[in-house]
């Protein structure tokens, strides 16, 4: 009897501990994630971990905190509200934010350690400061005199130097007598130098545009001049002005930055320039030094994006040649998976000839020395190698399609079809492998674990918590764990027979008598997957938030579907490659096969289904109302493109070729083309100052609904850019989502 009263009272108190979860909780005050870090590094010496953490009151205002390996243990280096409490930003940083999709952070966002491991470089507000970790508590915080505001600071690999950029221009501060001087002095109006274009930060993965040899001898850099890109007269609308900008944007089939690769000593002296080739309508897609540092290597890119090819520069006589080069008949995915092994060894490469992205050692010369891995599973990232025990690491979803796992393989490429998984838990890990491979720091999550960080040994013993975030009765998610529903995953197949992943919540108190409203939400887009057994996206800086709008969703009452079609991201080429030459076709196509499962099931009122997406997902609604709105009660579209003509060169192009060349494609990848079909309510939301997808995007789509006499909800957002970053705006949106879905879909249809 005493058991069961215990049992009675113990289940008493969980329930009154519940609470249902609302916007203003997911958006306000700390993280539902718990004490979840961000940019986690290992030193270059291997002695500790560094990592952003956000304040308890913040979720969105980072400081810098340090783990020491050997002392297990964790302590704050930096407070950014003792150091800049009211810190401001230049235009410049706020736009590159703006790229990295870290617009609305604020306080520690970025930092680089010096080679020694023993400081810390980073920027805040305007200032730039050093932090030493071997100093005093009070000495040990520098600011350096860098005579006004940085972009893209970095310590030079020997130490002796630290780099930014400012006003156009590369600039060095040497460490030791405190002297500064710019290596280039043409920067200003159209060039750029040092500094990643907007298409290469914004679509091709490329943050940098300057690099140091590994013995401080050089810095390779990009020197771009806008000149020729068309100027974008686009109105930033804000609460109480209208700016009026003009942005150098390179849409589909306009010109591009012209760029140059140069060579600078960081003592000063002219530059020296490598030769591109004769065709200037190029994209500069990579640099990276090999270790020798008497040669530098980059990645040539042409305009169509189905050729690729690694160059190899001899720094002295700038002689270079192509080491080998990737085609494709639809386009060539650029990455980050370069590794050059020591002592002339060779490199390690990634390629998708075969359908999937797999690793390849490669000597010197080009001639192919081994597969690395191999088979009908795609290579995430390429982590570690160790040379040493002849060990390769990699992320793959090799096991499932909506996880994350680390595999080992074989540097001789003996293991290349039968990787050695190393990770525990089902679900997504994010890993960060030391210098020398001899340990890695995992960030594990799934739809049950909030983020947890720990410290492996390379063969996955773990050695001690960073980070455990227990899910306890403490963690902030606590109060909503009961009523929060969780997700279940299943596939569908697709016309082709390739399978469809899906995930599902179903309603707080489900009853499969009853039939429900559905909350259809999705991507769409290529590069992306959202169904993964994660706790959020990792891939995504605000999907723990969007996730948890999921839930909230469900408490409401809807059965609430994601479903990823074809053309979007980690499932292989045959998958991808389905959007070649027009978009919104195979997507559209999925993600109504999806709504007609749902519409099979007893537990789905069918004529309650309403579509919500974000971006390409907005854009994926304007397409999806266009051509099947019989099938769907409401649509949603945040951000969307409705014009491809509108959207920048390298994004558009790689699906869709130059509009020159393919004009039906364009033609019929718009909503336009289709919009006589459009019947159902939509509900339209945009940024007014979106430097993205930009504005006009959707001030096309009002002017064709308004000439059809189309009906049609609007909520726009002054001074908001792609992301609607502050918690203000971003609170309110998914109030204005909410609304919609209440007023078209609570009521169940007679």
């Amino acid at each position: 009897m005493r058991l069961v009263i215990a049992t009675l009272l113990a289940a008493a108190t969980i329930n009154a501990m519940a609470e249902p979860l609302t916007i203003e909780r997911i958006f306000d005050g700390g993280s539902l994630d718990g004490p979840a870090p961000r940019s986690l590094e290992i030193s270059p010496d291997g002695a500790r971990l560094s990592l952003l953490r956000p304040k308890a009151t913040d979720q969105n205002r980072y400081d810098l905190w340090a783990y020491d390996v050997a002392a297990k243990q964790l302590r704050l280096l930096v407070d950014a509200d003792a150091v800049a409490p009211k810190e401001t930003i230049s235009a410049e940083e706020a736009a590159r934010r703006e790229r990295a999709r870290t617009a609305g952070f604020s306080g520690i966002v970025d930092y680089a350690w010096s080679p020694d491991g023993r400081k810390l470089l980073f920027p805040l507000g305007d200032a730039l400061y050093l932090y030493d970790l071997a100093a005093t508590k009070d000495q040990a915080l520098r600011a350096l005199d860098t005579a006004g505001a940085v972009l893209d600071p970095r310590i030079s690999p020997k130490g002796g130097y630290v780099s930014w950029l400012r006003d156009g221009n590369l600039w060095v501060l040497e460490l030791a007598t405190g002297k500064s001087r710019a290596l280039t002095r043409d920067g200003g109006g159209s060039v750029r130098n040092g500094e990643a274009e907007f298409i290469a930060q914004e679509e091709m993965g490329r943050d940098r545009g300057y690099w140091w040899a590994p013995d401080d001898s050089l810095i390779a850099f990009e020197r771009t001049d806008d000149k020729a890109v068309p100027v974008v007269r686009r109105f930033e609308i804000q609460a109480d002005r209208t700016d009026v900008i003009e942005q150098r944007y390179p849409a589909a089939g306009d010109a591009n930055v012209e760029v140059r690769l140069g060579l600078v000593a960081p003592g000063g002296g002219e530059a020296r320039w490598i030769d591109l080739g004769a065709d200037k309508d190029i994209y500069l897609a990579r640099v990276d030094w090999l270790p020798d540092a008497k040669r530098v290597a980059y990645q040539w890119q042409s305009r169509d994006q189905k050729r690729l090819e690694l160059r190899f520069v001899d720094v002295a006589t700038l002689e270079q040649r192509t080491v080998l080069a990737e085609t494709s008949a639809t386009w060539i995915d650029l990455h980050d998976d370069l590794h050059f092994l020591a002592d002339g060894k060779g490199f390690v490469w990634a390629s998708d000839r075969t359908g999937y992205h797999h690793l390849y050692h490669y000597g010197l010369d080009g001639k192919l020395v081994a597969t690395l891995s191999a088979g009908d599973w795609n290579i995430d990232r390429l982590l570690a190698v160790d040379e040493k025990a002849g060990h390769v690491y990699v992320e793959s979803n090799r096991d499932f399609a909506g996880d994350r796992q680390l595999y080992r393989l074989a540097l001789d490429g003996s293991t290349a079809n039968d990787p050695e998984r190393i990770s525990q838990g089902e679900g997504v890990h994010q890993i960060a492998f030391s210098p020398d491979a001899r340990f890695y720091v995992d960030t594990y999550s799934s739809p049950r674990v909030p983020p947890q960080v720990s410290l492996h040994a390379a063969d996955g013993t773990r050695i001690d918590w960073i980070e455990k975030n227990a899910f306890d009765a403490a963690h902030p998610f606590a109060p909503y764990r009961d009523e929060a529903p969780l997700p279940e995953f299943g596939t569908l197949a697709a016309s082709d027979g390739q399978p469809l992943h899906y995930r599902l919540f179903k309603p707080r108190g489900f009853d499969p008598a009853k039939r429900y409203p559905v909350f259809d939400f999705y991507y769409g887009g290529p590069g992306v997957q959202r169904v993964v057994r994660a706790w959020g996206d990792p891939a995504t800086v605000h999907a723990s938030q969007q996730v948890r709008f999921c839930q909230y969703m469900a408490e409401q009452g809807y059965v609430v579907f994601t479903l990823d079609n074809r053309g979007m991201a980690r499932r292989g080429r045959a998958f991808s490659d389905a959007i070649h030459g027009q978009l919104g076709a195979v997507e559209v196509e999925d993600q109504l096969a999806g709504i007609a499962w749902l519409k099979q099931q007893p537990w789905v009122d069918g004529s309650r289904i309403g579509v919500f997406g974000w971006s390409y997902g907005g854009y994926l609604t304007t397409m999806l109302l266009a051509k099947a709105s019989p099938e769907i009660a409401l649509g949603v579209a945040v951000a969307p493109v409705t014009d491809w003509m509108l959207y920048d060169t390298h994004y558009t192009e790689r699906y869709l070729g130059l509009p020159s060349t393919n004009r039906a494609g364009y033609i019929r990848s718009a909503p336009f083309a289709w919009l006589d079909g459009l019947s159902s309510p939509l509900l339209l939301v945009h940024g007014m100052a979106d430097d993205n997808v930009q504005f006009t995007n959707s001030t096309k789509l009002m002017a064709e609904l308004q000439e059809r006499g189309v009906a049609f909800e609007l909520m726009t957002y002054p001074g908001g850019k792609h992301g609607l970053s502050t918690p203000a705006m971003r609170k309110h949106v998914y109030h204005a989502i909410a609304a919609a879905f209440a007023r078209h879909l609570r009521t169940p249809a007679p």
